[in-house]
């Protein structure tokens, strides 16, 4: 299936993906499908289709979650990828029957974007790798502050946090963004010294919606 009406955004953490999403979709009277949208459908999946899915929601002691070792970590995250680009393309399916223009923070790999998507109709939006490991627990959100608490509660604190934080490197890596800065799709680097407005326009004109 090619989503026409479909705006993708994806690219490393901390690069402003969500926050653009909102934004466009209040511009345009669309659909905003923010970070994890995919959630809505957690509680009917099967963990024998959706093992690294469901992991977190059959969590017995959430301590696992941040004791687990890089190579366990990066391993669950590819696998959440694979299969969060399940649910979201069957979520959106539905929603193009609305007729409205969709913006979409993005687990969708870049090789299926090539897929179903026209080339710009996607948008990559790229942090520096240190950033994005660096100042992981510096956003408000409920999530990332609750992991935060967990590892502060570990016997060894900064034992917990080093090694998180190598769990993160590991997703956050130079060779991912060197991927995606090679894909040939349209590339917006994250600039400390742009405000929203003008990423927001930046990102418009990228998009072929500011004519």
């Amino acid at each position: 299936m090619k989503f026409d009406n479909v705006y993708f955004v994806n690219g490393t953490a901390y690069a402003g993906k969500s926050t653009l999403v909102k934004r466009l979709a209040e511009k345009y009277k669309g659909i905003a499908c923010e970070e994890n949208y995919h959630d809505a459908l957690e509680a009917q999946l099967d963990p024998r289709e959706f093992p690294c899915l469901t992991y977190t929601r059959d969590l017995k002691d959430w301590h696992d979650f941040v004791r687990r070792t890089p190579d366990e970590y990066e391993a669950w995250y590819k696998g959440v990828s694979k299969e969060c680009e399940i649910l979201e393309l069957r979520i959106l399916e539905e929603l193009c029957k609305e007729g409205k223009p969709i913006f979409v923070d993005t687990n969708v790999c870049v090789e299926t974007l090539r897929e179903i998507s026209d080339k710009d109709h996607v948008l990559i939006m790229l942090a520096d790798p240190d950033i994005s490991v660096r100042r992981f627990f510096e956003r408000p959100d409920r999530e990332k502050q609750f992991l935060y608490r967990l590892l502060l509660e570990e016997e060894q604190p900064e034992r917990a946090l080093d090694n998180f934080r190598q769990c993160l490197a590991r997703i956050n890596s130079q060779e991912n963004y060197d991927a995606f800065l090679h894909s040939g799709f349209q590339v917006l680097l994250r600039d400390e010294k742009r405000s929203i407005e003008d990423t927001l326009a930046l990102a418009e004109s990228m998009l072929g919606l500011k004519k």
